[in-house]
């Protein structure tokens, strides 16, 4: 088997199938493919502007006679002297990673201050996103803010209304756990059957990151909030668009919810809501308040502009679903996926991400025949509520045209639904919330492109 090697993808073209159960059949057989309008040229416009696809083994055999040149040579670094420690300046990736990195999708509307970056799910490694290549989606765009400047205040139905300065929230007792965060549209594009290229770009609006704060009710019973008639809690964000969100209170006294300054050990990122955000385990990112400079205490929603406009889910009767704001159980294999190549039959290792906003994943199953038969694959540890669990399974691949899915299940029982489950309940104009079964054909050429099996 040749040696296996995890070269940063770029883009390329990945035309798209959509697949009845006759069709799952066909394409076993052939691979067939079709054709879509507006993303898919989109997207092909971009992969022509980066060279080929990321490939899943080495197409350089080692020699056989004379030995390999790599080991009977001793490089320059085995025999030289190195350079000194990096005593200034911050850490940076080897020169050889520069390519992994979040994108921005070439199918989303174009402006000034981009909205949106991806997260490279093909290329990262357990569970834990790295700060620098969290994926991003921002109102008004990101700002660097002064700390000691920055103000935090809790008012609404409490007894003293209080303001806090960074200083004084960081001597609070802290706590620090793993959980995802999720964008409620993140998979948008797949409920319009467009087909982009990537996993990076079907499920990219997604991270983990462990976060370090204060929990919420902390400084709740700091200022006396009334627990029992405050029902709810108006979170507000600092930047331009005043992103503001409805929070049940009930989340808060649990002590999940965290005024976050930390990420992945250090402050957070400007990007990432520095040097305040909210932190709501399970609940869809655009509540994860960045920036974050006020709560308000309340008896009611509030349905701001962002719940009364904006996130809500169209149903087929016509009507919305306001409030929707858990992240249903959700998995997705990331190698192999779109974009990706096999050069050479034998072993591979099926790996991907489940997550779940009610609790734990318990089992994660996957197929390599387009749903027919389904094997059990092993969670690695640590498998921890509301956070990623990677899930890793065994395949020899023969060469022939595959359709690799997973299907995930939560410790509620919930499990992971296809695309024909979905819409019979959710219809097929809804843009957020998308948590079916995701497909990637392996062609016989090796080349992975996303398809839908219905």
């Amino acid at each position: 088997m040749p040696p296996i090697s995890m070269h940063p993808g770029r883009l390329i073209k990945a035309p798209e199938s959509f697949l009845t159960p006759a069709g799952v059949h066909a394409v076993i057989q052939e691979g067939k493919q079709g054709r879509r309008g507006f993303l898919r040229g989109a997207f092909a416009a971009a992969a022509a502007s980066v060279a080929g696809p990321q490939v899943m083994a080495q197409g350089n055999p080692v020699p056989t006679e004379g030995g390999d040149p790599h080991i009977m040579q001793l490089p320059a670094h085995a025999t030289g002297l190195g350079q000194g420690v990096a005593t200034l300046g911050y850490g940076q990736p080897s020169q050889f990673e520069i390519n992994l990195q979040r994108r921005q999708s070439p199918g989303l509307t174009q402006t000034t201050q981009a909205s949106v970056s991806f997260a490279p799910l093909q290329s990262l490694f357990g569970i834990v996103t790295p700060s620098g290549l969290h994926f991003e989606r921002h109102h008004q765009g990101w700002w660097d803010i002064d700390p000691s400047k920055h103000r935090f205040m809790v008012n609404g139905m409490v007894k003293t209304p209080k303001v806090f300065t960074m200083d004084e929230i960081m001597r609070l007792p802290s706590v620090s756990r793993f959980h995802f965060i999720e964008c409620g549209a993140n998979t948008a594009v797949e409920w319009a059957n467009v087909a982009v290229p990537t996993v990076q770009y079907t499920h990219g609006m997604l991270s983990c990151s462990e976060f370090t704060g204060v929990p919420l009710i902390t400084l709740l019973e700091l200022a006396g909030a009334d627990l029992k008639q405050g029902k709810f809690v108006l979170a507000e964000g600092g930047e331009g668009s005043s992103m503001s969100r409805t929070i049940p209170m009930s989340l808060i006294t649990s002590g999940e919810v965290i005024v976050a300054y930390g990420q992945n050990g250090e402050m957070l990122r400007p990007e990432n809501g520095y040097p305040l955000r909210l932190v709501v385990p399970g609940i869809q990112g655009v509540s994860w308040i960045k920036y974050l400079r006020r709560v308000e205490v309340g008896d009611q929603p509030y349905a701001t502009k962002d719940e009364a406009v904006h996130y809500m889910d169209l149903q087929p009767n016509g009507q919305h679903r306001q409030y929707t704001n858990i992240q249903e159980c959700k998995s997705v294999v990331t190698t192999p996926s779109g974009g990706q190549v096999l050069l050479d039959q034998g072993f591979y290792n099926i790996t991907g991400l489940a997550w779940s906003g009610k609790g734990k994943v318990k089992r994660v199953d996957v197929s390599v025949d387009g749903g027919r038969n389904w094997r059990a694959a092993r969670l690695e540890t640590p498998m921890l509520s509301k956070a990623l669990t990677r899930f890793n399974l065994d395949w020899v691949w023969d060469g022939k045209p595959a359709i690799i899915q997973s299907r995930a299940q939560d410790e509620t029982g919930f499990v992971q639904p296809t695309y024909q489950q979905l819409r019979a309940v959710r219809g097929t104009r809804s843009i957020y919330h998308n948590n079916a079964i995701q497909s990637w054909l392996v062609q016989e050429n090796g080349e992975v492109k996303n398809v839908q099996v219905s």
